[in-house]
C-alpha cells in the first residue's frame, strides 16, 4: 500500500517511541489483549476462507475460480506468519506505544490527502477509502471507552502527558497493524478488501470487550477510578468523556441502588414472615430469654471460622462424585454453640436476626439443590459451598441486600454458566466443568472469612467464560449460517422438484425434451430461486419451462404460428445460457441442443400434438377413501386442538434460551436455540460449544413438550430465583 495513505505512520512512531520499561498494569492489559484479539482473528480469517470457497464454488470460468483458490491457498499457507506479524506489532504498542499526536495526524489525514488522492493507484484507493470507514466507524461506535481508555494510559505511561497523550488500543494502530502484517499476502485487491471486511467484522467490531476489559484493570489500579472528575480537571479535551462517564455512573449507581432498595426490601419482608411464623406457632427467639447469652456480630463471625469448610470433606475426594449434600446448618451452628464457654457462664444463643440468616440460607439452598435448572453435575459442586456462604452472610449481611456482592455474584455466575452442561458430557476433558469444580476447591480450601476471595474468583472465572464465549459465538455463528443455507438449498430443490413434477406429469414429453428439463434446466432454476431475492429471475425459469411446453403444442392459426416463431429463437439462446452458466457438459450440450431444435421443429412442421397424460387420478387423489380422509381429517384435528396451547409455549421461546430434550431411552440432554428459520419453520438448537445438536418444526417441538420430553429452563439469576421460591414458600405458610 502507499505510504501516502496515512496508515504507516505506525513504523515511523513505533521506532520513534520511547522504550521506558512498561506499568505492571499495563502489561497485564497487553497479554489480555494479544490473547483476545488473537482469537478473534482466528475468526476473521476463517470466514475469509468460508467466503473465498463460496466465491469459487459459484465461479463463472475457471480462471476466476482458479484465482480464488489460490488466493485461498496464499493465505492459509501465510496465516500463522500474519497471525504473528499482527500479535507482534500489537504487542509493540503497548511497549513503545505511538504519541496521539499521531492518531490526531491520522484523523485530519483523509482530508489533507483528498487533494492528492489522484496520486494513489486504484487499488491504494479502494483499501484506503475501507480502512478509513473502518477507523471512523469504530471511534465512533467505542467513542466513550476510547476517551477514557486515552487519558488513563496516558497517566500510567511515564513518557506520556497531557500534550502527548497516548492509547496503544486505538483503532487506527491495530488497523495499521493488521494492514502491515498483510503485505506478505500475494494477492489481489478484491481478495485483500475481502480480508478488510471480515476483519472489521470479526475482530475491529469486537473491541468493546477489550476496552472495557482495559479499563477495568486500570481502574483497579486506581487509575483516574472517578473519570467525571478527571475530566473536569483535564480541560475540554477530556470533557466529552466526561460527560458520558458521568452518564454512565449516574445510571449505574442508580441502578444499583434501586437493586439494593428491592433485594434489601425482600429481606425484610422475608424477616417479618419468619416473624409471624414464630408467633403463629408459640415460638419465641431463644434470645428472649434472660438467662441466655446472646451471641451475635463479630463474636458469631469468629465462632462460625472455626467450623471446617465441609463436615464430611474427608468421605469424598472428588467434589463432583456422589448426590448433593444437604447439611442441617440450624444443627451445625447449634453444636458449635453448645462447645461455647461464655464470660458469665451463660447458655450461648443466637439473636433474632442471625437466627433468620441461618434460616434463610437454609432454604435457599433447599430450593438450588431441587432447582431442575442447574445441571446435576453443576448442582453437587454449588451443594458443597453451603457451609462457606453461611459465614459469608453472617460476616456480611449484604449479600441478601446487594445483587453485586461478590459471593452472590459468583454463585449467579457459576450457575448460568453451568446451565448448558449436560450429564453425557466428559468431566475430565470439559474445560468448563473443570473450572467451575476449580472455583468450589478454592473457596473449600482457602475462604478465611475474607469475602475478596469470592470477587478474585468470579473475576477470574468471568474472564475465562469470555474466551470461551467467544469461541463458542464464532462456531455458533457459522453453524447458524451453514443451516440456513442448507435449509433454503433445501427449499429450493423442493420447490423446483415440486414444479416440474407438476409441469411434466401433463404430458408425455419427448426423452430429450425431460432429459433437459430435469437433469439441466432444473439446476438453471434452483439457482434461480437461491438468488431470486437479489436476482428476481425464478419467474423467468418456469416460464422457459412453459413456453417449452407450449411450443410443443401444436398450433394451427397463423397468429400462433407467427408467435412460436418469435418465441423458439429467443428460448433456445436462454436454455444454452443458462445450461452454461451452471457449467452443465458441454459435450452433451450440443447434442442436446441439437435434439431440441429437432424436436421443436418437426412439432412446428408436423403439427403434432404432445399426448395428455392419461393414468388415473393422482397418487392424492387416490390415496384415501371420502370415509377414511374424514377419520383422518377428524384425528389431525384433534392432534392440532391438543397442541395449541404448547404451541403458544413454544413461540414464547427466544434466541439463546436453553431447553432439555429426553429420549425414550431415558438419555437427556441440553441445547441452546440459536435460530428460528421462518420461512422452513426450523428451529435450530445448538450445544455449550456452538455445534447444532437437534432441528425440530413448532409442532414438533409443541408434541416433545405435551408429551413431557422438552422441558424450558429458566436462565435468571439463582438467587434471585432462590429469593422469590423462599417468598413464595412463606406466603403460602403464612396465608
Amino acid at each position: 500500500m502507499n505510504k501516502q495513505s496515512g496508515i504507516h505512520y505506525l513504523r515511523e512512531h513505533r521506532e520513534a517511541a520511547s522504550s521506558d520499561s512498561v506499568p505492571s498494569e499495563v502489561t497485564r492489559i497487553r497479554n489480555t489483549v494479544v490473547a483476545g484479539l488473537g482469537d478473534l482473528l482466528q475468526g476473521a480469517f476463517d470466514a475469509v476462507d468460508d467466503s473465498l470457497f463460496e466465491l469459487a464454488n459459484n465461479a463463472r470460468s475457471n480462471n476466476e475460480q482458479n484465482r480464488y483458490f489460490e488466493a485461498m491457498r496464499e493465505i492459509r499457507i501465510k496465516r500463522k506468519g500474519v497471525e504473528r506479524h499482527f500479535q507482534g506489532a500489537v504487542s509493540q504498542f503497548f511497549t513503545t506505544p505511538p504519541h496521539a499526536g499521531a492518531q490526531q495526524d491520522q484523523d485530519v489525514q483523509p482530508q489533507s490527502d483528498a487533494s492528492n488522492l489522484t496520486l494513489l493507484g486504484n487499488d491504494d484507493l479502494e483499501e484506503q477509502v475501507a480502512l478509513n470507514a473502518m477507523i471512523s466507524k469504530a471511534k465512533t461506535h467505542f467513542q466513550g471507552a476510547l476517551l477514557q481508555l486515552q487519558a488513563r494510559f496516558t497517566q500510567a505511561y511515564p513518557s506520556a502527558s497531557e500534550d502527548h497523550p497516548v492509547n496503544p488500543m486505538a483503532p487506527e494502530h491495530l488497523c495499521s497493524a493488521f494492514t502491515e502484517a498483510i503485505q506478505a499476502l500475494d494477492i489481489q485487491i478484491r481478495e485483500r478488501l475481502i480480508l478488510l471486511k471480515q476483519f472489521d467484522r470479526y475482530v475491529v467490531s469486537n473491541l468493546g470487550m477489550l476496552l472495557d476489559e482495559a479499563n477495568r484493570i486500570l481502574i483497579q489500579a486506581g487509575i483516574i477510578p472517578n473519570f467525571r472528575y478527571q475530566g473536569k480537571s483535564h480541560g475540554s479535551k477530556a470533557k466529552p468523556a466526561s460527560g458520558e462517564s458521568a452518564q454512565a455512573d449516574s445510571d449505574s449507581p442508580a441502578s444499583e441502588s434501586e437493586t439494593g432498595r428491592e433485594d434489601s426490601a425482600m429481606f425484610e419482608q422475608i424477616r417479618q414472615m419468619l416473624s409471624q411464623q414464630r408467633h403463629s406457632t408459640g415460638t419465641m427467639p431463644r434470645s428472649s430469654d434472660p438467662s441466655l447469652h446472646v451471641i451475635g456480630g463479630r463474636e458469631l463471625a469468629d465462632l462460625l471460622s472455626s467450623i471446617p469448610t465441609h463436615p464430611t470433606e474427608q468421605d469424598f475426594g472428588d467434589l463432583s462424585s456422589g448426590e448433593p449434600v444437604t447439611v442441617d446448618l440450624r444443627e451445625v451452628v447449634q453444636q458449635i454453640l453448645s462447645h461455647t464457654q461464655t464470660t458469665d457462664g451463660r447458655k450461648p444463643a443466637l439473636n433474632e436476626v442471625d437466627e433468620d440468616l441461618i434460616n434463610l440460607v437454609s432454604m435457599l439452598f433447599e430450593f438450588i439443590l431441587d432447582d431442575y435448572n442447574l445441571s446435576a453435575p453443576v448442582q453437587v459442586l454449588i451443594s458443597r459451598l453451603q457451609i462457606p456462604i453461611l459465614k459469608v452472610v453472617i460476616k456480611d449481611k449484604n449479600f441478601f441486600s446487594k445483587s453485586s456482592h461478590p459471593a452472590r455474584k459468583l454463585l449467579n455466575s457459576l450457575a448460568k454458566a453451568g446451565i448448558g452442561w449436560s450429564s453425557s458430557d466428559e468431566k475430565a476433558r470439559d474445560k468448563l466443568y473443570g473450572q467451575i469444580h476449580n472455583v468450589v476447591q478454592r473457596i473449600l480450601n482457602e475462604f478465611d472469612g475474607d469475602v475478596t476471595l469470592f470477587e478474585t474468583l468470579n473475576t477470574d472465572f468471568e474472564q475465562f467464560l469470555e474466551r470461551e464465549n467467544r469461541k463458542s459465538n464464532l462456531v455458533e455463528q457459522r453453524t447458524r449460517e451453514s443451516e440456513r443455507g442448507r435449509i433454503k438449498s433445501q427449499k429450493a430443490q423442493e420447490a423446483v422438484d415440486k414444479l416440474l413434477k407438476e409441469k411434466l406429469s401433463r404430458y408425455k414429453l419427448p426423452e430429450s425434451i425431460h432429459e433437459i428439463l430435469t437433469n439441466g434446466w432444473s439446476r438453471v432454476m434452483f439457482l434461480a430461486y437461491l438468488r431470486d431475492d437479489s436476482e428476481h429471475r425464478w419467474q423467468e425459469t418456469v416460464k422457459v419451462v412453459d413456453d417449452l411446453i407450449w411450443c410443443l403444442h401444436p398450433h394451427e392459426e397463423d397468429e400462433e404460428r407467427d408467435q412460436w416463431v418469435r418465441v423458439v429463437p429467443r428460448l433456445l439462446r436462454t436454455l444454452r445460457s443458462g445450461l452454461e452458466e451452471v457449467s452443465y457438459n458441454a459435450a452433451k450440450l450440443d447434442d442436446m441442443m441439437a435434439q431440441l431444435k429437432h424436436q421443436l421443429a418437426e412439432a412446428f412442421r408436423t403439427n403434432a400434438t404432445i399426448e395428455a397424460r392419461k393414468d388415473g387420478p393422482s397418487p392424492e387423489e387416490d390415496s384415501a377413501s371420502p370415509e377414511t380422509q374424514t377419520a383422518i381429517q377428524r384425528q389431525q384435528e384433534l392432534e392440532d386442538a391438543a397442541v395449541s396451547e404448547f404451541i403458544t409455549k413454544i413461540d414464547q421461546l427466544d434466541i439463546g434460551n436453553w431447553v432439555e430434550f429426553r429420549l425414550v431411552n431415558g438419555a437427556s440432554f441440553r441445547c441452546k436455540l440459536s435460530a428460528i428459520i421462518e420461512e422452513a419453520d426450523c428451529f435450530v438448537f445448538v450445544n455449550r460449544m456452538g455445534l447444532k445438536v437437534i432441528e425440530k418444526t413448532r409442532v414438533e417441538l409443541a408434541h416433545e413438550l405435551r408429551r413431557g420430553r422438552l422441558t424450558m429452563l429458566e436462565q435468571g439469576a439463582l438467587i434471585d430465583r432462590a429469593l422469590n421460591a423462599v417468598v413464595g414458600s412463606l406466603r403460602a405458610k403464612t396465608a
